[in-house]
């Protein structure tokens, strides 16, 4: 992919955003677009940059690494990093160097060794999204919406931890009916953690993907997360 083309992708996207924005009454300026670089080359992350983006998507701790270390053997790009797949506690220590915010803290474990690395490296913050299982898949992490009040205001209390809201994701390729009921219940349960937390504005609601995101801003998302409907198939 070359600049011109990304442009156009875009467009597209942004438009789509907006249309749906406006079908459901909502700001369009209510809702970011994350591009997701995973499995793409440190190039893409350039590209993104100087299409206006401000932040990239990544699942691997690995591949993240090997990314930034590529781009800053020349001018580093001006870029925030998130993290967004699962995150073993193994390679918490690694993350909290790595990424500018952590969008995928899908337990108490996890959320504990975090701060501690933050602590051991004297990291005054690290701004997180919890992750609610909303689908209640076995395949997927996260908290269940039950719990999801409870745990968040757990996150909250440990040091350094900064929540800003909370992530989904739907089960890939199910009913409109489906996606909504889960872009529905995540909606709602952020609602509950502002309503019941003291202090908790929960500014962030990130969810929807390349094949669902227009439902998901339908359904309230501030945060869309896209890789091939922006940037295209993945190289093999």
């Amino acid at each position: 992919m070359n600049e011109s083309e990304l442009n156009e992708r875009t467009a597209e996207v942004r438009r789509a955003v907006a249309e749906a924005a406006h079908r459901a009454g909502r700001d369009l300026d209510g809702v970011e677009i994350l591009p997701v670089t995973k499995g793409f080359p440190a190039s893409m992350v350039r590209l993104v940059t100087a299409a206006g983006f401000l932040a990239v998507g990544e699942n691997r701790v690995s591949e993240a690494e090997a990314k930034r270390a590529e781009l800053e053997r020349t001018a580093p790009p001006a870029v925030a990093w998130h993290m967004i797949g699962h995150l073993q506690r193994n390679k918490s220590a690694r993350a909290v160097t790595l990424f500018d915010r952590i969008d995928s803290v899908d337990s108490l474990r996890l959320a504990s060794r975090l701060a501690a690395e933050l602590e051991a490296i004297d990291r005054t913050e690290l701004p997180v999204l919890v992750q609610v299982n909303a689908s209640g898949e076995a395949s997927k992490g996260g908290f269940d919406v039950a719990g999801a009040v409870d745990a968040v205001r757990a996150i909250r209390n440990l040091p350094r931890l900064r929540v800003r809201g909370l992530m989904t994701m739907a089960p890939f390729d199910a009913p409109e009916a489906e996606l909504r009921a889960v872009f529905g219940r995540t909606r709602r349960c952020l609602e509950a953690c502002q309503n019941e937390i003291l202090g908790f504005d929960g500014s962030v609601l990130s969810m929807g993907m390349s094949g669902d995101f227009e439902i998901a801003v339908e359904e309230g998302a501030t945060q869309v997360r896209l890789g091939t409907a922006l940037l295209g198939e993945r190289p093999r």
